[in-house]
């Protein structure tokens, strides 16, 4: 009896521990379930919205969309396959090209609509800024590692945000002052997830709300224009929407009333009169969540947030279950990176966050924010996976 009951309890590990070795039974269900769903949403509302923008091209967004998703899920898989462990090793090339990156785009980078974020290639333009989130998350989780034993200094806090000052203030300079806050909101929750002291927070806070004043109030008043007027406009308009509707107000008073006037279930696409008469500004981008609202309704928009939901939670359990620090810090940093970009896109579509033009993750059209998103969960996902591989490789070594 003994002996058989050993033999069924190695087999039901070794069947564990083959279904740990295979890379597809290693990933995390629940989050491939969300992105998927995220990405499928966002392929149908683009195609929906942009069907009118392009004359005799119907199509041209909701292709493009569907391609950089594929893309994105490809590069997702591959990723997931690979042990993050060794790029902490590479952390000084990482933030080396992250640098590069920015500083070539500030060099030779296309310019629109006022900013230059772009590097043209073949099949889409590259935008630096949204690889840099990324590449910022595996830099500063290494470099985060290799002072844990002096965490409590000041100095390990201080060094962990200048790595995240730099790259952030010269992507606000192209301008692109969204990007430049997920920058810092990384670093943040880096700093959280590796048990920084409360003290330091509290001292960060101060130092930041010193910061806006000065920014927004204190160096106008001297004639010193640290940001452009508009990028103000857009950070201030929120407060007092209706002073100035035809301007600064504009945009955010169009995505209410595209909201709202998607009551329950929505519009529907022919019906969406402030999608299809491009009353809602950037309805491809950075407002299609107004877009959803007025077209689906809540209950489209209620969809799209519990996807997001979904996506959150399954990443902050792949935080609390990765097999070191460097996996943790990985997450936390992906984690921050698509929550902020989450809360403040849909914030400043219902108006309670400034207008700082951050994407929707997997939602807004656009190849680099799609792709690095993906690449982005990939990472997650090998969290997920070497974990899994840990926790098979520590039961064998309990039976033994």
């Amino acid at each position: 009896m003994s002996a058989t009951l050993g033999e069924t309890v190695k087999d039901f590990h070794e069947s564990r521990e083959r279904g740990a070795s295979l890379p597809m039974l290693r990933i995390d269900p629940l989050l491939l379930l969300a992105t998927i769903g995220l990405i499928a949403c966002s392929v149908y509302v683009v195609g929906s919205a942009t069907h009118d923008d392009i004359a005799g091209d119907p199509h041209y967004y909701l292709v493009r969309q569907a391609a950089y998703g594929a893309a994105g899920i490809i590069l997702m898989f591959a990723l997931a396959r690979i042990d993050y462990s060794r790029l902490r090793e590479w952390r000084f090339g990482v933030y080396g090209a992250m640098i590069a990156l920015i500083l070539v785009v500030l060099a030779i980078g296309t310019a629109a609509k006022g900013s230059q974020r772009w590097i043209p290639l073949p099949f889409f333009n590259l935008q630096p800024s949204e690889l840099g989130k990324l590449l910022l998350v595996v830099a500063l989780a290494a470099f985060m590692v290799e002072r844990i034993r002096k965490l409590s200094e000041v100095e390990t806090t201080s060094r962990i945000l200048l790595l995240a000052i730099v790259p952030a203030m010269l992507v606000i300079a192209q301008p692109d002052l969204g990007s430049g806050l997920v920058y810092m909101a990384i670093a943040v929750a880096i700093l959280f997830v590796a048990g920084t002291k409360w003290t330091h927070f509290v001292v960060l806070g101060a130092l930041a709300t010193g910061a806006i004043a000065i920014v927004l109030v204190g160096a106008p008043a001297v004639g010193v224009q640290v940001l452009k007027p508009y990028q103000v406009d857009r950070l201030t308009a929120f407060v007092h929407p209706t002073d100035d509707p035809r301007k600064q107000g504009y945009q955010l008073k169009q995505s209410i009333v595209g909201i709202g006037a998607g009551q329950k279930t929505g519009r529907g696409a022919d019906g969406a009169t402030q999608t299809k008469l491009n009353f809602i500004p950037e309805h491809h981008t950075d407002f299609i969540f107004s877009v959803v609202g007025e077209e689906f309704g809540f209950a489209g928009a209620a969809l799209i947030l519990a996807l997001y939901a979904l996506l959150i939670w399954r990443a902050l359990r792949i935080l609390t279950m990765a097999k070191n620090l460097y996996g943790a810090l990985i997450a936390g940093g992906i984690v921050a990176m698509l929550a902020f970009q989450v809360f403040v896109n849909v914030g400043m579509t219902i108006g309670i966050m400034p207008i700082t033009g951050v994407p929707l993750p997997l939602m807004s059209y656009g190849g680099s924010s799609v792709i690095v998103t993906f690449m982005a969960i990939g990472l997650l996902q090998s969290v997920h996976a070497q974990a899994r591989t840990a926790s098979a490789a520590k039961g064998r070594d309990l039976i033994a």
